[in-house]
């Protein structure tokens, strides 16, 4: 399954500081899992110092990321 990257994510994970390895294996190897709005879904995982929150939409074969967050800060 492929994963893609909307504008508004790369914008914010640059912003905030978060890898896009770090957003794949949130959402691969997710501690925790919600729904949300509008289809989509929250993954939550800790990884190193932070807890990510990444939320995605899954259509058919492929998963669109949103927006990462670090919650810590």
């Amino acid at each position: 399954m492929e994963i893609y990257f909307s504008r508004h994510a790369k914008r914010q994970m640059k912003w905030r500081k978060i890898a896009e390895g770090e957003v794949k294996n949130t959402i691969l190897y997710p501690e925790k899992i919600e729904d949300s709005i509008k289809g989509r879904r929250n993954a939550f995982k800790h990884i190193g110092q932070k807890w990510l929150k990444v939320t995605f939409v899954q259509e058919n074969d492929k998963i669109i990321v949103v927006t990462a967050i670090d919650k810590n800060k």
